[in-house]
């Protein structure tokens, strides 16, 4: 099939490793060492994110999924046991809730595309052992309500922070807050690599030292095993990757914050034909990173085929709910039980907000906006 002419793409990775020579570098580097196993660039990579997002403890392990779904078995849950969490997340938040044994259980959002914490407390059953709030498109849950929902129930905290390395709440980073929270490296994240991998960041002693053996088969050292577990390790040379973009990430996070701030302009005179959901729904300051620019119309559909014809390159995140998917069916969910998450994605645009837009780029997207919301 024939690719679109793109003037303003959404994907941004060959402009961000066209000059790769320095990833080169370190990679040769590694290779003549023959260090490709939990090596010393990972390592380091792990004190280096712990120390930047002022976390105890930092894991790496292969992927943001793994970095859930480990926490859940080092936190001893298992089958029986339910988990809350939210339906408008990628599926790897339910899938690695419901692979480490429980039973996914949803909870409606709210117009920043977070769980919102009232319908957390109603999805509470005798059941229930632990919250998952996922910080979705770069904007942070509001964890006080659900901290002191999980303190009063007995309940653990698992961050899905997955598109959120970077993100505060309250002037404090995302990933510190709960009993332990999974990022992802995946290419399309703020921290990305040359493929897959995570983070499992925790401020408690005892579980990372858990988490240490479960993403290593269980190994005390090469020849003691203390229990039998899994292999999910970040790999020496995506962490050195990885620690090199996350030496530029201020910078990255920064400019999509411009661009996010005049995509905001732009476009505020369109209400409520366009609509900007508001990012100021929780009551201590907040620090989005912009990982995707999302607006919602009644016009979804309409609108990005006529910003396709535009050369404007612009997706849906995402475009069935969890609950709604075929994998879920056991769980018994059904069209209208969720009509926020439910609403949102039927209208939902996400548009390029990546660090290598000009400013003449998000003028054109926006103009291209309003001009399908004349002629519609």
């Amino acid at each position: 099939m024939e690719q679109p002419n793109w003037k303003v793409r959404y994907v941004y990775l060959t402009e961000q490793f066209k000059n790769p020579e320095r990833f080169l570098l370190k990679i040769q580097e590694i290779a003549k060492r023959g260090d490709f196993t939990l090596g010393q660039e990972a390592r380091d990579f792990e004190l280096e994110y712990a120390k930047k997002f002022g976390i105890k403890h930092a894991i790496g392990v292969g992927n943001g999924t793994d970095a859930l779904f480990l926490s859940f078995r080092a936190l001893g849950i298992k089958e029986g046991d339910e988990v809350i969490t939210a339906p408008n997340s990628f599926i790897a938040t339910a899938g690695a809730i419901a692979t480490a044994g429980a039973r996914p259980v949803f909870a409606d959002v709210r117009d920043d595309y977070t769980i919102d914490p009232e319908a957390v407390e109603k999805a509470i059953t005798s059941k229930t052992r632990a919250i998952v709030p996922v910080h979705l498109f770069g904007n942070p849950a509001d964890m006080y309500p659900i901290l002191d929902i999980a303190k009063r129930h007995n309940l653990f905290v698992i961050e899905d922070a997955a598109q959120s390395s970077s993100v505060m709440y309250d002037n404090k980073y995302v990933g510190s807050f709960g009993d332990a929270a999974g990022f992802s490296f995946h290419p399309q994240k703020i921290v990305n690599i040359w493929g897959d991998g995570g983070m499992i960041t925790t401020n408690n002693d005892a579980l990372a030292e858990k988490l240490r053996l479960w993403r290593n088969h269980g190994l005390k050292n090469r020849d003691e095993v203390i229990f039998f577990a899994h292999n999910s390790r970040l790999d020496t040379i995506q962490a050195a990757i990885a620690s090199i973009v996350l030496s530029e990430v201020e910078g990255n996070t920064e400019k999509r914050a411009q661009n996010a701030a005049l995509y905001d302009q732009l476009l505020s005179d369109l209400e409520p034909k366009v609509h900007i959901p508001k990012r100021d729904l929780c009551k201590v300051p907040v620090k989005p990173i912009y990982t995707l620019y999302v607006i919602q119309t009644e016009q979804q559909k309409e609108l990005i085929k006529f910003l396709k014809n535009q050369g404007i390159e612009a997706l849906v995140h995402y475009p069935i709910p969890i609950h709604l998917q075929e994998a879920a069916k056991y769980l018994g969910y059904k069209k209208g039980d969720f009509p926020v998450c439910e609403k949102q994605a039927e209208t939902m645009v996400t548009l390029p907000i990546h660090q290598y837009l000009k400013p003449k780029d998000i003028h054109y997207v926006c103009e291209a906006i309003h001009q399908f919301c004349i002629q519609n």
